[in-house]
This record gives C-alpha cells, structure tokens and sequence, in this order.
C-alpha cells in the first residue's frame, strides 16, 4: 500500500471502527504510523510559541502561566544539606538570577537637556486678584516683577494645518493694603497616587506641555497606537520639538487621569440606558492575565480592565439598571432577566460544526446554522409578522438542539444543550423585535484594543489600565455622540488642572 501523504477529512471519516478490523495487519501498521506522523506535526504546531518560532508573544496562551524561577541555593557550607559534599574546584554551571530593572530612565545614566533657551512668542502674566485676608480687590503695580515663570509648548490649529507655539507664564506677588503678601501661583487638580512609584502623578499647570498638546499626544498613542520613542521622533521631525520619552509618557498619563470624573458620570447614565451590550477580551498587566470589559449603549461606551469575575462587571451594570443587555453566552451575566444572548456566536460554532469529520455532526451543524440564520431573516423582513413565521422556525430549532443534545459527538451535545439551557435569552429578540440579535457592537468596540494589545503588550500598572480605559471611554463615546473628541479631552486637561470639574459629554452637535 502507498503512503497516505494528505489526510483529508473524507478519508478520516472513512476510518470507522469496522473499516479498520476488516484491515489486514500490514495495511493497519501503514495507516497507524501515518496518523502517527499526522499527530506529530499537530503536537509540534501546539507547543509553537514566542521563544522556539518565529510567532509573536500576542500569539502565546495567556491562560498558561509562566514558570517560577528556582530560587539559587546558598554556597556556603552551613547552608548544605546533610551528606552533600562540597567541590570548590567546579564552577556552578546555574545561571545568576537577573536583577529586577525598573522601567524607564536608570539610577545613574546619562541625563538630557536643553542646549538652547526657547524663545517665547508670548508673555502670558498671572497676577492675584483678592486677599485671602480681607477681601479686598488688589490692584496691579505698574512696576512689578514675576517671582517665578515657567515655557508652555501648546499645538494650535491654524487656517492652513497645526503648529506648535511657546509661551512664557509669568506669576506675580502683590502686597495688599492690609500688609499680606498674595501670591499667584499655578493651578493645581487631582493627585494619581501609584504603589512604588518615587513621584505622584499630578494634574498641575506648572508643566510644559498644554493641554492641545498633551491631547495631541494622547492621541497618537491611544487612537493611532505610536509607541512613545516613535512619538517622540514624529514631534521632533516634523514640528522641532524634542521631548523625552518620559515626558510623552507623562502627557499620556495624564490624559486618561484627567478623564476619571467623565467615566464616573458615563457610568451613571449608562444604568438608564434601554439596551446594552456587553463583552469582554484577554488583556496583560504587566505579564497577568487581566480583562478588558466594554459596556456599549447607542450613545454610551464605557471600557474597564480588571479581573474577569463578576464584581467587575458589577462596576459598570449596577442594580440601578434595569434595561436589556445583550451578551455572550458567559455565566457572570445569566444572573441579569432580560437579556438577549448573541446569536453570532452560536452561529460560528454551528459553522465549526459543518466541517466536523464526524458526518451526522456535519449534518446536524448545517440544520442549526440553517435555522439560526432562518430566524435572524425572519425576524428582519416580517417586522410585527415576526411571531407568526417565526414560530415553525423555532420548533425546527428546538427539535434539532434536542437531538443534539442525545448523541455522542462532544461539541455537537454542548452546543446543543447550550441553546437549550439559554433559550429564553437566544429567543427573546422574538417577543421584543426591537432587541438586535447580535453582539456585534461590543465586539467592534474592542476591535481597536485588541489591535493594540498585540502592538504593546497591553499596560503595565493599574493606573495605566485605568487610564487606558478612561480615554478609550472618553473617545469612543464622543464618537457616538458626533462630537470631537480631542476638542473635548482638552477642555478637560485644562479644567482638571484647575482642580475644575469637566462638564458632561454633550449628546450631538
């Protein structure tokens, strides 16, 4: 007999147990060690990763944990263990554990600054306008000289494009009538604290990066994924602007703290929402395996990293909320009443079914697709007719899961039983036409962080989670509601670092 060379899955679901006994012994050695060649390069594309191929590390199983490293035993003799003989004259061949590095600039290296002073194209004086004290409005001196002053770059928006302008803010001290020296000083908001982290990150006016420009930046690495060394080159070949990387850093930082209030307040009108959709992704914290939920209305999008149990979920779906979701088929969001289970995905594993080897899966594959598929058209053309024309379609459906649900093909019996064990929420798009279906929103609202965690890696702190998620929230929801986002992130840089609360998102322009 020749040599199998391609195994398709005809010829697999020809291999039936009876075919095989009525096989002669050198024929059943021959297919047996083809399977087994078959297995190998199955087994040997399983255990591909990031370190032994060329695939990426967004490619490597996140729910696989990494190895601990052994800790080195101690070399000293007091240290050995009973009946362990000392050899002096051979080299420990272990290697040294690699000393823990920081993030970002180290102890001791080479630091950067400015060759040139900039030139301002403007002096913007601060001086104080009342006393503290008693009151009393102040009144300017005509000679009067600035205790302090600090270069603001700021990107404007001109007739023609974009331009970076400098500024120089000067701050005044004014002695009032009743002898107290007032001082003007630079507005200062919200403190970020961050665990191990020498400086907090503070929303403050004292900084050289306006708020256009920190916004700017934000957007580049957010919304059109640079990374910041990338950023940093892009700023200073085309506008002559040299930042540091921890600068950029900072300005990203700062973005997204600045966008914490609008998020809480997102959350508050998202529980008065009618319909929502809600889904969630893998996503890395430095190394851990976190998630990224998303929590989608028609004028709302609210993103979240954390854990994937349901107390996360509990953040964005209060118990104030008593409207539609429309979700997945995962058990965190049963406990909700009204709720409409996405039928796409049941449809891809209906699909996965249909090229099954086993031919009644197959078969049954293609009768659940059908009717799925059946269903999602009714219910789009009849409109108010939908109850009449549906109800054969979902007879067929359920006769068909409860078949499934009796055999013995693995994937077959648990879709099956998982369209049975959910039918109320597969079906509820019956009863309440105006429920979509589909997740497909939720899903498309990801769709962008997905794309950046495999460029970046995701985040590594909670902070810069948090961030993160605050400005994809801020940005996304602007979107919805045909507003500028950038316009609007800017407005709250300014007014966070006033210590001002920013206003709302408005609905439509």
């Amino acid at each position: 007999m020749e040599k199998i060379m391609n195994i398709t899955k005809e010829d697999l679901a020809k291999m039936t147990l009876p075919y095989l006994k009525s096989l002669d012994h050198e024929t059943l050695v021959d297919i047996s060690f083809e399977l087994r060649n078959v297995v190998i390069g199955l087994l040997e594309r399983l255990e591909k990763n990031s370190k032994n191929s060329s695939n990426p590390p967004s490619s490597d199983n996140p729910y696989k944990k990494k190895p601990k490293d052994k800790e080195p035993e101690s070399s000293d003799d007091e240290d050995k263990k009973d009946g362990e003989e000392s050899h002096p004259e051979k080299p420990n061949d272990s290697p040294r554990p690699e000393p823990e590095r920081n993030p970002g600039r180290q102890p001791g290296s080479q630091g950067f600054w400015r060759s040139e002073t900039p030139v301002p194209e403007q002096i913007i004086s601060h001086y104080p306008e009342q006393c503290p004290c008693c009151n009393r409005h102040l009144n300017i001196p005509d000679k009067a000289s600035p205790y302090m002053g600090y270069y603001v770059f700021e990107l404007e928006k001109t007739d023609s494009g974009i331009r970076i302008s400098c500024c120089l803010h000067h701050y005044y001290i004014i002695m009032c009538e009743c002898g107290q020296e007032v001082k003007s000083s630079p507005g200062q908001g919200y403190v970020s604290h961050q665990d191990g982290r020498k400086k907090d990150l503070k929303l403050t006016e004292y900084v050289m990066t306006g708020p256009m420009l920190v916004t700017f930046i934000a957007a580049l690495s957010v919304r059109y994924r640079m990374s910041r060394p990338k950023i940093r080159e892009f700023l200073m070949y085309w506008f002559g602007l040299e930042l540091s990387v921890g600068t950029i850093d900072r300005c990203i930082r700062e973005a997204g703290v600045a966008c914490f209030p609008v998020v809480e307040e997102l959350i508050d009108e998202l529980q008065k929402e009618d319909v929502v959709h809600l889904d969630e992704t893998p996503w890395n914290e430095k190394g851990v395996l976190k998630w990224m939920w998303v929590a989608v209305s028609c004028t709302i999008a609210i993103y979240l990293i954390g854990t994937r149990k349901k107390e996360e979920l509990l953040k964005l779906i209060t118990e104030a909320f008593l409207g539609w979701l429309v979700t997945d088929g995962y058990m965190a969001y049963r406990d909700h009443e009204k709720r409409q289970r996405c039928l796409a995905h049941l449809i891809r594993k209906a699909v996965a079914l249909t090229g099954a080897v086993d031919e009644k899966a197959q078969k049954m594959g293609d009768w659940l697709l059908k009717e799925l598929r059946c269903l999602i058209k009714t219910m789009a053309e009849y409109g108010e007719d939908n109850k009449k024309k549906c109800s054969p379609i979902l007879a067929r459906l359920k006769k068909a899961c409860n078949l499934g649900a009796k055999e013995d093909h693995a994937k077959l019996k648990a879709l099956a039983n998982e369209i049975l064990n959910d039918w109320d929420a597969v079906v509820a798009f019956v009863k309440n036409p105006d429920l979509p279906p589909t997740n497909n929103e939720a899903e498309r609202a990801l769709r962008h962080a997905v794309i950046s965690k495999r460029i970046s890696f995701g985040t590594r702190t909670s902070e810069g989670s948090k961030a993160y998620a605050a400005l994809l929230s801020v940005i996304e929801t602007c979107r919805l509601r045909n507003q500028n986002p950038w316009d609007f992130i800017s407005q709250v840089i300014s007014l966070g670092r006033k210590g001002i609360a920013p206003g709302s998102i408005p609905l439509f322009s």
